[in-house]
């Protein structure tokens, strides 16, 4: 079965060599919206993951 599905692989990538070339460039505009939903994963907008002892808001009561 392992050999056959290589087998069905290598012809469906030769015959339609053209076919998947030609998408290729739509396949990169869609990578930019996704990449940039799933990497900016990670960031943390706001003061919630600040250290305990700090204030949440960013305004100094000391006037600096």
């Amino acid at each position: 079965m392992l050999v056959m599905s290589v087998v069905a692989l290598f012809f469906l990538l030769e015959e339609h060599r053209a076919h998947m070339l030609g998408v290729l460039p739509y396949l990169f505009l869609l990578a930019c919206p996704l990449m940039h939903l799933f990497m900016h994963h990670g960031h943390h907008h706001g003061s919630e993951h600040s250290a305990p002892d700090q204030p949440k808001d960013s305004s100094r009561q000391d006037g600096e």
